[in-house]
């Protein structure tokens, strides 16, 4: 063969290489949350939220011209079973994030363990301790829930509201117990409220007699439970209406499921009052309600929308970023977070992926609200306050004022 000839089938092998259309990049999430442990009746709702989104953008085109799909691995609320189970996602399965964990002490021991390292953003739906906001995290660690600094400050003006102004608490000893404790107390405090007394627990025990012995002991009726409700905030709980030593009972965000009034008289704890992160009014809001509802997922669900709206803005980064690849996802989540650009609500996915290869910058506004992070990835939010009916069912009452 002449060289001329070798010459012109070389470019012409090159210019049939680059008439052919670049192959398309599936897409791995994972999505880290406690199964098992004391939160496993709030997980499962909690990951309906995050498959939503997946079958939204899968049935608008999919992602990166593939597929997305997301991988679940129970972080069991525990900050080694979170650990054991992130390494799973990210260094068998390849993710390229992950959404959660759930509990705060899931995310930072999943994160701290193979997360960090492996150059992984997680974008949290629900681990809402403060602790949170000051992990030395590289810019990777994100959450849709505001923090608890902000729902122990409503939930104290909650009980200042209602004329509600002694109070004893117990919390659960980890990250998420005193941190929302710290919240609580400190706000109460201040806004002119008296804590007779606080005591830390160790979960899933089966008995706390003696710590609500302490409680009891100074008399005041009012109980503050900061736990979770699969576990020991449901056996406090009970233990507390068999005593008959109080008569108002008050929850944080763990506390509402089913689980918790499970077996126990309606009666006895009609009026319970918890709080938890509140959905926004508006567009976006909207538009998420009558999704989910047309897909037969609860808009309700305790942070159902967060968990949808984290998916949704790691796939918004992912393909802002171009690419499967984990480096530069945490610039590109800022950018398409960042409320500047074309606006993006709940199911309008093909929308931004126009813009988004059109070389246009979308902003997306949430389910739970507008999505713009902070320096430390937090973002703000609504709190929202629950009571327990005759029945023994949580009613939301709106967002706290």
């Amino acid at each position: 063969m002449t060289f001329t000839k070798v010459l012109l089938t070389a470019v012409a092998g090159a210019a049939l290489i680059a008439a052919m259309p670049a192959y398309a990049d599936d897409v791995k999430l994972g999505f880290l949350g406690g199964f098992t442990g004391p939160i496993e009746s709030l997980t499962p709702p909690i990951f309906n939220g995050a498959k939503l989104a997946v079958e939204e953008i899968n049935a608008q085109g999919g992602i990166l011209g593939g597929k997305l799909t997301i991988e679940s691995a129970d972080g069991a609320c525990d900050s080694t079973a979170a650990a054991n189970a992130a390494d799973k996602l990210i260094n068998s399965s390849q993710v390229t994030a992950i959404v959660g964990g759930l509990c705060t002490g899931e995310t930072i021991g999943g994160f701290n363990g193979s997360g960090k390292p492996g150059n992984v953003v997680f974008v949290s739906p629900a681990s809402s301790a403060p602790a949170l906001t000051t992990l030395d995290d590289n810019d990777l660690v994100f959450r849709t829930t505001p923090s608890d600094a902000l729902q122990g400050v409503k939930m104290a003006s909650l009980l200042i509201s209602k004329d509600i102004k002694k109070v004893v608490v117990t919390y659960v000893n980890n990250d998420y117990g005193k941190g929302l404790n710290d919240s609580f107390t400190a706000a109460f405090k201040a806004d002119g409220g008296t804590v007779d007394a606080d005591v830390a627990h160790e979960d899933s025990k089966a008995d706390y007699r003696a710590e609500l012995g302490q409680l009891s002991g100074t008399g005041d009726q009012n109980l503050v439970i900061l736990a979770y409700a699969n576990s020991s905030g449901h056996t406090i709980l009970q233990q507390a209406v068999e005593s008959g030593d109080f008569k108002i009972f008050v929850g944080g965000d763990g506390m509402v499921g089913d689980a918790l009034t499970k077996g126990i008289d309606p009666a006895a704890v009609k009026g319970l009052i918890a709080t938890r992160a509140g959905a926004a009014t508006g567009a976006g809001t909207d538009a998420f309600n009558k999704l989910a509802a047309d897909a037969k997922v609860d808009p309700t669900g305790t942070y159902v929308p967060q968990s949808y709206d984290a998916t949704f803005l790691l796939a918004l980064a992912i393909e802002k970023n171009g690419s499967n690849k984990r480096e530069g996802l945490s610039k590109a989540l800022r950018a398409v977070a960042s409320g500047s650009g074309e606006v993006i609500l709940p199911g309008e996915w093909k929308k931004a992926v126009d813009l988004i290869k059109a070389g246009k910058d979308v902003n997306y506004e949430g389910a739970g609200g507008s999505m713009d992070f902070d320096a430390h990835g937090d973002v703000d939010g609504i709190i929202n306050y629950l009571t327990v009916d005759d029945k023994g069912a949580f009613v939301d009452q709106g967002p706290i004022k």
